[in-house]
């Protein structure tokens, strides 16, 4: 299934390239939108954020030395990032604040959904649910700072997770983490066992 999406993908964005020539509208008659003093200082945390959660999420990888969670990881960006861009410059929907044709989309919802959905996907609610929160703040973000349209992050957000989802085995089950209760006439207790 894997093998297949990436195919597809390529196909897509080899057809893209080097296919018949694409309609782009017009540059945009009217000045972009200037931004209120709020809306820069959540463009810039949203910003920052984007950048910030892949970063700590590949940090985190490195140090578990999860390898096979890293190869998870770059299908998964390839995957969310590819898609997007196909979709970016195909749609070619004018952005909120009339800035350029790149809205739909939202690339930073995309980026921040798919570490968030990976690293609930390969570790759990407990890293998952942080992440989430962080990613939810960045589309909201990018939607009150007039840069995307509420279905731009939406999408973005979607092809994320869902490339999470598609790329990604919990870590729990590639290592057969299992916690069982134990109990004798002196204790009772859970007894946790893993393979490295």
């Amino acid at each position: 299934m894997k093998r297949i999406i990436l195919i597809i993908v390529a196909f897509i964005t080899f057809s893209a390239v080097n296919g018949q020539q694409i309609y782009y509208p017009p540059v945009s008659p009217l000045e972009p939108l200037a931004q209120t003093p709020f809306q820069k200082g959540v463009d810039t945390s949203t910003d920052i954020v984007a950048m910030t959660l892949p970063v700590a999420t590949l940090a985190g990888i490195c140090i578990a030395r999860d390898w096979q969670g890293l190869k998870q990881a770059a299908f998964t960006a390839a995957a969310s990032i590819g898609s997007m861009l196909i979709l970016k410059y195909s749609v070619r929907e004018l952005r909120p604040d009339h800035s350029n044709y790149h809205s739909f989309p939202s690339g930073h919802s995309t980026v921040a959904f798919a570490a968030a959905g990976f690293l609930q996907r390969r570790y759990g609610w407990k890293f998952g649910a942080p992440a989430y929160a962080l990613a939810t703040y960045t589309a909201v973000g990018r939607v009150l700072a007039k840069k995307h349209h509420w279905w731009d992050v939406v999408a973005g957000a979607a092809i994320g997770v869902g490339s999470a989802y598609i790329f990604t085995t919990p870590w729990a089950r590639h290592h057969d983490f299992a916690i069982v209760p134990a109990a004798n006439d002196q204790y009772i207790g859970l007894s946790a066992s893993m393979n490295f």
